[in-house]
C-alpha cells in the first residue's frame, strides 16, 4: 500500500513540475523580459483590460503605454494612448521611422486611438 502511495506522489510531482515548466515557458512577462535583453520586438498587453498598461520591447528599449477609454460612434473603445520610454538613455540610435513602426503596431490593436508620446520622443514626432 505504501509503495502505491509513493508511486502516486512521484507521478503527481512529475505532472506538477511539467505543468509549472509549461506555465513558465508560456508566461508573456518572461517573454517581454527576454526580448528586452535580446533587443528584439515584443508587444505585451492585456487587450481585454483597459486599466492595465501595455509594454513594448524594441531595439533594446522598453516602452510603456497607458490606455484611456472613451466613446466612438458605436461603442466604448480605447481612444487615447500615452506612450513613454522607461529609460530615455536607451533611445540612442532610434529614428522617426522606428517610432512610426511602433505607432503602426499599437494601432493594429487599438485602431481608434490617438497616440501621444512623452518628451523627448514627442519633439521628434512633431509634424514638420
Amino acid at each position: 500500500m505504501i509503495i502505491v502511495l509513493i508511486r502516486f506522489l512521484i507521478i503527481s510531482l512529475i505532472i506538477y513540475l511539467f505543468y509549472r515548466g509549461i506555465v513558465y515557458l508560456m508566461d508573456p512577462k518572461r517573454k517581454l523580459d527576454e526580448s528586452y535583453e535580446k533587443g528584439s520586438y515584443y508587444f505585451y498587453d492585456d487587450v481585454k483590460n483597459v486599466r492595465k498598461n501595455f509594454f513594448i520591447s524594441f531595439k533594446g528599449a522598453l516602452f510603456e503605454g497607458e490606455k484611456y477609454l472613451g466613446t466612438t460612434d458605436n461603442a466604448f473603445e480605447v481612444v487615447s494612448i500615452f506612450v513613454w520610454a522607461k529609460d530615455t538613455m536607451n533611445l540612442q540610435g532610434f529614428t522617426r521611422d522606428d517610432f512610426l513602426f511602433l505607432e503602426k503596431e499599437i494601432l493594429m490593436n487599438y485602431p481608434d486611438a490617438d497616440i501621444s508620446w512623452k518628451n523627448p520622443i514627442e519633439d521628434l514626432m512633431k509634424p514638420e
